[in-house]
């Protein structure tokens, strides 16, 4: 899970502005100005049969800025120790203007980002980034969850949609590999990738600005054949039906 800088967490940001965007930055990186559109849809696809999801994922926009920094406020001290930051101490940016390069990112297909959202409010984030379109074809997802919705199994199966969209959809990148970098130790982000049975690939030294340092990461994948064919969602779903218990932490 990522965050706002922990520098920022006592205070509330004053409307209109992001304390710090640079997890969503160094998420989608430079833009690719050959890279195809990514054609946004107004929610993600839910599976074609089966159990339905409980969330939707769908494009943030400007309309949703008092309720995404009232959600982010609450969540400051949950989300303050994944909290990535800034080596370069960019200025922070306006809330309009973070909506707007999520825009660009997308006409260039170097990212998209979405809002995770259950019964019409939003509980969660998640973001895909740094594509790689030729023989790669491959992006990096960083996700966050409200802390009064953990333990319902979202944060998982917003994974498993927005790699169902980005592998198998016509509107997605039509990716091949998707990665997500953990601290060592968020074992509820690492419950996450085991939830989807993604590769473990070892450990990334030094791989981001956290908290005021340069901190190793675990990574894990998920590969576009690895779903066989059912989807991503549609799989983690019947294995929550089939399960008696709650699906756990997130």
């Amino acid at each position: 899970m990522r965050g706002a800088r922990r520098g920022n967490a006592r205070r509330r940001p004053r409307r209109g502005t992001i304390g710090d965007v640079s997890v969503f930055q160094s998420l989608f990186g430079a833009f690719h100005p050959a890279a195809p559109a990514i054609h946004m849809p107004a929610g993600l696809p839910a599976p074609a049969s089966g159990p339905q999801p409980p969330i939707r994922l769908r494009p943030m926009t400007m309309d949703d800025e008092d309720e995404w920094n009232t959600v982010r406020w609450c969540n400051r001290d949950w989300l303050a120790p994944w909290d990535s930051g800034d080596p370069m101490h960019g200025s922070p940016l306006t809330f309009a203007m973070w909506i707007q390069r999520q825009r660009q990112s997308e006409a260039n297909g170097t990212g998209a980002l979405f809002a995770i959202e259950r019964n019409m409010r939003i509980v969660g984030q998640i973001s895909l980034g740094a594509i790689s379109y030729g023989a790669m074809r491959t992006g990096v997802v960083g996700y966050w969850v409200d802390q009064r919705q953990a333990g319902h199994g979202y944060a998982p199966l917003a994974v498993a949609m927005l790699a169902d969209w980005a592998f198998y959809d016509p509107s997605g990148p039509r990716l091949h590999r998707l990665e997500i970098a953990i601290l060592p130790e968020n074992a509820r982000s690492k419950r996450v990738a085991e939830k989807l049975d993604a590769h473990y690939e070892g450990v990334r030294p030094g791989y981001m600005y956290i908290n005021g340092r340069w901190r190793d990461h675990e990574t894990y994948s998920l590969l576009a054949e690895d779903a066989d064919g059912a989807g991503f969602a549609a799989r983690l779903l019947r294995r929550y039906a089939a399960d008696s218990t709650r699906p756990g932490a997130i």
